[in-house]
C-alpha cells in the first residue's frame, strides 16, 4: 500500500469508527419530481475543499442516514453527498403509496430531479436497490414502464460506484440488461454477500462487472467475510453486528481512489488504485 493509499484508508477508518452510527437528520434540501412530488434530500457538505459531489441511492425500505459510516468516509475524504428519501423507505411517509414495483419509476424521478438542481457532474453512487440506480445512470439499461423517458443514461454522471448490486433474476433483472454500462465502474460485494432464498450466490452482484464491456475501466472489488450490510455497517444499523468495520473501511478507502482517478483525473489515485490489484486476500479487486 502506498503513501496516497494508506493515508486515505487511515482517513477512512477513522471516519468509520469516530462518529455516530447512527444520527438522523433532517433533509436540508427539497427537490421537485417530474410528477410534481416533492423529493426529500439529505445533504452532507464535504470536509475541506470539496472534490466532487455524490448522488446516492439508498437500499430499500433503508434511508440516507442509516449510511452514516459511509457518508463520514466521504466527506472527510472532501466529497459532498447528496441523498434523497425514496419513497419504498421505511421512514417515508408515503410509502403506503407506492407498493411493489412502483417504487422503481418513482426512484428514477428522486434521482433525475436531484441531478437537475445539482446541475454539472456527479458520482452516481448506491446499495442494493441504490446501486441499480447508480449504474442505471451510468448506462445500463433496466427496464422501466412506457411513461419513463428513457435511456437512463444521464451523460453528467462520471462514473458508477455500486454497493452491491442486484443480479439477473433479483426482482426484474435481465441477462444483459447491465451490460450498456458506458462509465467506468467500481462493483462491491462480499463472499458472505448471499441474496435470500434458495440457491443464492454472492457472485450474482457481480452481474454488472462481468456483462460490462471491457476496456473501460470497471473494478471488481470482493471483500473476505462481508454481508450485504457489513454487518450493520450500512443500511441497517438495527443488527446485532459485529459491525465489520475494518471492510468497511477498506471499500471506503478504494471507493474513494476510485473516484478520484476515473471522476478526478488523479493519476496519483489512479496509480495507487491499481497498484491495489490482486485476486487473492481479503480484499480481491480485479478490473477489465
Amino acid at each position: 500500500m502506498n503513501v496516497l493509499s494508506r493515508r486515505l484508508f487511515l482517513l477512512s477508518a477513522a471516519a468509520l469508527t469516530a462518529l455516530p452510527v447512527l444520527a438522523v437528520t433532517p433533509p436540508q434540501l427539497t427537490v421537485t419530481a417530474a410528477s410534481g412530488r416533492a423529493v426529500s434530500v439529505h445533504v452532507w457538505k464535504a470536509a475541506g475543499k470539496e472534490q466532487g459531489r455524490i448522488l446516492f441511492s439508498h437500499g430499500a425500505l433503508s434511508a440516507p442516514w442509516k449510511y452514516q459510516r459511509l457518508v463520514d468516509a466521504w466527506t472527510a475524504a472532501g466529497y459532498s453527498v447528496y441523498a434523497p428519501l425514496h419513497v419504498d423507505s421505511a421512514d417515508h411517509p408515503d410509502r403506503a403509496s407506492f407498493q411493489g414495483l412502483a417504487s422503481w419509476p418513482a426512484r428514477i424521478e428522486d434521482v433525475r430531479a436531484l441531478a437537475d438542481h445539482l446541475n454539472g457532474p456527479y458520482i452516481a453512487a448506491g446499495h442494493s436497490y441504490g446501486a441499480l440506480v447508480a449504474l442505471c445512470l451510468g448506462g445500463s439499461a433496466i427496464a422501466v414502464p412506457p411513461e419513463v423517458k428513457t435511456p437512463l443514461r444521464d451523460p453528467r454522471a462520471r462514473v458508477s460506484l455500486a454497493f452491491s448490486p442486484p443480479g439477473a433474476g433479483m426482482g426484474f433483472i435481465k441477462p444483459g440488461d447491465y451490460a450498456p454500462l458506458a462509465v467506468p465502474a467500481l462493483i462491491q460485494t462480499g463472499d458472505k454477500d448471499v441474496p435470500p432464498g434458495p440457491g443464492g450466490d454472492w457472485k450474482s452482484h457481480l452481474l454488472p462487472y462481468e456483462e460490462a464491456a471491457p476496456g473501460g475501466d470497471r473494478y471488481a472489488l470482493v471483500l473476505e467475510g462481508v454481508d450485504h450490510y457489513f454487518g450493520g455497517g450500512i443500511c441497517r444499523p438495527e443488527l446485532p453486528g459485529p459491525v465489520q468495520s475494518e471492510q468497511l473501511a477498506i471499500a471506503a478507502d478504494l471507493s474513494v481512489l476510485f473516484m478520484r482517478a476515473h471522476a478526478g483525473g488523479d493519476k496519483a489515485a489512479l496509480a495507487a488504485l491499481t497498484g491495489r490489484l490482486s485476486e487473492a486476500g481479503p480484499a480481491r479487486l480485479t478490473r477489465k
